[in-house]
């Protein structure tokens, strides 16, 4: 995996477009002047958990004794479900409701911080993890673009329209199905590579 392809993975369950709407809703008791302030105070709080678990996730892998193939192979289960409910989110989908300035939940975590996106950086850094450099430039990547969008919310949301919004985001959806039917292929491939060896090593 390259950078790139790394950045781009995050940014689509990251999903910011998607983001937008229930970011307007959870800032709309926020005073305007105010918001922009609270959008980059959340994003840097969701940045610290990210780069966090970025760099402690593969010990809780290796305490818990989970193999690559089985990592990779949920790790495409995980993201095909996230990217289904992109397709054909659920009536029951709807803002989080909050009365008062949100402090970290729900914009930092779980709406940018979220359980995919701190699943895919798991997946990511237990792949090749001498290579954390170009995980954290991926990330930073991701991060910068995804705020961008969040900063920028209010507009787009007026230029893009309700109907513009769920289009992109059911965009999304179909290139991270894709993504996880790779990534679920790819686990099934290691397990049967990793049973083959010791098949053979037993037979010696």
């Amino acid at each position: 995996m390259t950078i790139i392809s790394a950045a781009l993975l995050l940014f689509l369950v990251m999903d910011p477009l998607g983001n937008i709407p229930l970011f307007l809703t959870a800032l709309k008791n926020v005073a305007p002047e105010r918001r922009t302030k609270v959008i980059l105070r959340e994003l840097l709080i969701a940045l610290l958990v990210m780069v966090i678990f970025l760099f402690s996730g593969q010990a809780f892998l290796s305490a818990l004794h989970i193999s690559e193939p089985a990592l990779t192979a949920t790790g495409g289960v995980i993201l095909f479900l996230i990217a289904l409910k992109m397709i054909f989110p659920p009536d029951s989908h709807g803002p989080h409701k909050n009365e008062e300035e949100p402090f970290i939940v729900p914009l930092a975590i779980p709406y940018i911080a979220g359980p995919s996106a701190l699943a895919t950086l798991l997946l990511i850094m237990n792949g090749e993890p001498e290579r954390w450099a170009d995980w954290l430039i991926a990330l930073f990547a991701a991060w910068i673009v995804s705020g961008v969008i969040l900063l920028l919310a209010g507009p787009l949301a007026k230029v893009l329209r309700n109907r513009g919004l769920i289009a992109i985001e059911r965009l999304m959806g179909m290139i991270l199905i894709a993504i996880s039917i790779q990534m679920l292929l790819n686990g099934i491939q290691e397990f049967a590579l990793e049973l083959h060896t010791a098949l053979l090593q037993n037979s010696n």
